[in-house]
């Protein structure tokens, strides 16, 4: 039997690219270069409070599986929320941070977080972050698949259930352009959204979307500061820098799409999506001025429409917001796995989740009954 090691690394440096991207699958987040990005340009790392500590398991010295953990000491950057029991901790006495998070910083986009050819080495990997665990109040897996959520869950971690809102594209031939989009909604939505849509083009406003080389330094730039300014706008610090969007740009330029808005021949905001093979994942946004309803065109009518026209089949906004629901985003069920060193604690919480999970499927069927689109 080929000899295995798993072995702990706080970077990817000595990680060769080619071996942790066959196993991450083509996903754009979980690949070596995102990673990477983050973890090199201090975005993600001990200063930011996430210390990479990165599970590499490794067979005839060859990587053979992979799971991105960090050391957390707050739970800034994770969008599921456990400030309260983080909160009760405190309040008996007990220390929550640090705790083990497997995540992809500030990034709520389900993919892969057990980097692996096969289940057996999932399980090796989840059980290596569970041993891990004991030396901390827990372990939280945030946004995996939902196989590899089932896995964690038969592995004795808690399940908890999450909503986002989603677009997909028509399962038959795909929508011909946006207006066939809007043919499928309700007859009050689609007048609403020409009417929110009117209102941006009245005000000057046109758009760009810049693709891979496209995206030149001053654009980067550009969009930095309109992510910065959205920050300040919300009275909270920006988890990303100019450092980390120009190594994005360098290293993985076939999966960054920005989409520039423009008056009078100057660009006013901007926002950034990735893209996979058949998703656009739209990711940070923001504005030098404010125009009504630019936000809705910028970040949900304009990455539809391109969807539309490069035949992707999801488009995926981001973390909360039923407001998208009117816009064609429609709700869909995401997971984390959690598991807690205290017994009493854990089963707490995982008295809380069961009643959670009931409250989010009720809210996911009350939201189908208000779907935009005609039965």
């Amino acid at each position: 039997m080929a000899k295995e090691r798993l072995r702990v690394v706080e970077s990817l440096a000595g990680v060769p690219a080619a071996a942790w991207n066959a196993l991450s699958g083509g996903d754009p987040f979980t690949s070596h270069e995102f990673l990477s990005a983050l973890i090199d340009t201090g975005c993600a790392g001990s200063r930011s409070g996430w210390r990479p500590q990165i599970v590499l398991l490794e067979r005839a010295n060859k990587l053979a599986g992979a799971m991105p953990l960090f050391l957390k000491s707050h739970s800034y950057g994770e969008y599921v929320f456990d400030w309260a029991w983080a909160d009760a901790y405190r309040r008996h006495g007990l220390e929550y941070y640090p705790k083990l998070l497997c995540a992809v910083p500030f990034t709520p986009v389900t993919g892969p977080r057990l980097l692996a050819a096969n289940d057996a080495d999932r399980k090796m990997l989840a059980a290596a972050a569970l041993e891990m665990a004991r030396d901390v109040s827990s372990l939280h897996v945030l946004f995996p698949t939902a196989p590899e959520a089932v896995l964690m869950q038969d592995a004795g971690m808690l399940l908890r259930r999450t909503v986002q809102f989603h677009w997909q594209n028509d399962a038959g031939q795909g929508y011909a352009d946006f207006e066939d989009f809007l043919a499928r909604m309700t007859r009050h939505r689609r007048k609403v959204i020409r009417q929110e849509r009117r209102r941006v083009h009245a005000a000057g406003v046109t758009f760009r979307w810049l693709r891979g080389a496209e995206i030149e330094r001053g654009h980067w730039a550009f969009f930095e500061r309109c992510y910065r300014r959205t920050y300040a706008a919300h009275r909270s610090s920006p988890y990303l820098n100019l450092e980390f969007f120009l190594r994005l740009g360098a290293t993985l330029p076939q999966h960054c799409l920005m989409i520039l808005a423009e008056r009078a021949g100057r660009p006013i905001a901007a926002t950034l999506n990735l893209l996979s093979e058949n998703k656009i994942f739209g990711r940070y946004w923001g504005a030098q001025e404010h125009i009504p309803l630019l936000h809705f065109e910028c970040c949900y009518y304009q990455g539809i429409e391109y969807a539309i026209a490069h035949r992707l089949q999801f488009f995926e906004g981001g973390a909360q917001g039923e407001h998208k629901l009117f816009r064609g985003l429609l709700p869909v069920e995401t997971y984390s796995t959690h598991w807690l060193a205290q017994p009493r604690f854990a089963r707490a919480i995982a008295d809380y989740l069961a009643r959670e999970s009931a409250g989010v499927a009720r809210y996911v069927d009350e939201l189908n009954e208000h779907s935009p689109f005609r039965g």
